[in-house]
């Protein structure tokens, strides 16, 4: 209680919603870090490498390649287990499901940044507020004061009313750029599961583009026809 006291004679009758709200900042941010921590690792490389390597038309090496990564905690390693336990589906349903199963990630990934953001433009407002309220009452009190106002006087009224500004400004600045921050990281994420998810996809239909596939064949014929060039 006493630092409380503290901050309220600091900042008067805005100590309440200002430490509200950078409580409720301090939350979403930790929440926010310790949920990047755990999901920060994606391995799409290695998930595209294993996925090569795979036989299409083998049915049981699909499934255990899907149950392998639906055991795996990884955002990235579950939407890949989902199409892949979608992969008798037509190509356009899978689309489908991937569409909805990125929508619901992504609502995961930026959950808390709106809050951040309303606290980050309310802050400066309430403590711009508590300034207007602190003046008020300074010079309230000047107006009641009979004998001469010397200027310490008017710096300690001027001082205390500019604290609640302050105090506005240093919450709404970490919230305001952790939200940034963190929707630059959600983004980032979710194009690199979308990147890895349609490389999925079209593999299930024969297409591979970081690694085309040439039938054993003509593999002869490739290898003499870039001879031939050279």
């Amino acid at each position: 209680m006493s630092v409380f006291s503290s901050i309220h004679a600091q900042l008067g009758v805005m100590s309440w919603p200002l430490t509200a709200l950078s409580l409720i900042t301090l939350m979403i941010i930790l929440e926010r870090l310790v949920y990047i921590l755990l999901n920060s690792r994606f391995h799409g490389r290695a998930i595209l490498s294993e996925l090569y390597e795979l036989d299409v038309a083998d049915q049981n090496q699909l499934s255990a390649f899907a149950e392998k990564h639906q055991k795996n905690r990884s955002p990235l390693s579950r939407g890949v287990a989902m199409l892949f336990n979608h992969r008798h589906f037509p190509k356009q349903l899978r689309e489908e499901a991937v569409s909805i199963w990125l929508h619901t990630q992504r609502g995961r990934f930026v959950s808390g940044l709106r809050i951040l953001n309303i606290i980050g433009v309310i802050s400066p407002l309430l403590g711009l507020l508590g300034t207007v309220l602190g003046l008020i009452e300074m010079f309230e009190g000047i107006a009641q004061t009979t004998g001469s106002v010397t200027p310490s006087d008017l710096a300690d009224g001027l001082g205390l009313a500019m604290a609640t500004t302050a105090a506005g400004l240093i919450i709404a600045l970490p919230a305001i750029t952790c939200s940034q921050l963190f929707a630059v990281w959600s983004e980032k994420v979710i194009a690199k599961i979308e990147y890895t998810l349609n490389h999925c996809n079209l593999y299930l239909e024969g297409v591979s583009i970081d690694k085309p596939h040439c039938p054993s064949p003509c593999v002869e014929h490739c290898e003499k026809q870039e001879k031939c060039a050279a």
